[in-house]
């Protein structure tokens, strides 16, 4: 990921994730890096971005995605995280 937009640094939270981009007329799969963070000085927002390896991503140009979160909107998605993080290491338990 040469031309990537997000800095990936040791505080990144996950810098190589599994991805998928997804649209009406295509799925690929590409590598991502994912990061959770808020503002040093003064936060006011949780701030969720991704981006996908643009250097295997045909379909879309170089890009971002960025999820602004309330406190309240990023605890409830950390326990829905928490939820299914904990459904698939029971599944795979049981095999």
């Amino acid at each position: 990921m040469t031309d990537r937009l997000m800095k990936v640094n040791a505080y990144t939270t996950l810098d190589l994730v599994d991805a998928v981009a997804k649209g009406k007329a295509f799925e690929s799969e590409a590598f991502a890096v994912a990061n959770a963070t808020s503002d040093k000085e003064n936060p006011d927002r949780v701030r969720l971005q991704f981006e996908l390896d643009n250097m295997t991503e045909e379909y879309l140009p170089a890009h971002m995605e960025e999820l602004e979160l309330t406190p309240e909107q990023a605890r409830t998605l950390a326990a829905d995280l928490e939820k299914h993080a904990t459904r698939v290491e029971e599944a795979s338990v049981d095999e």
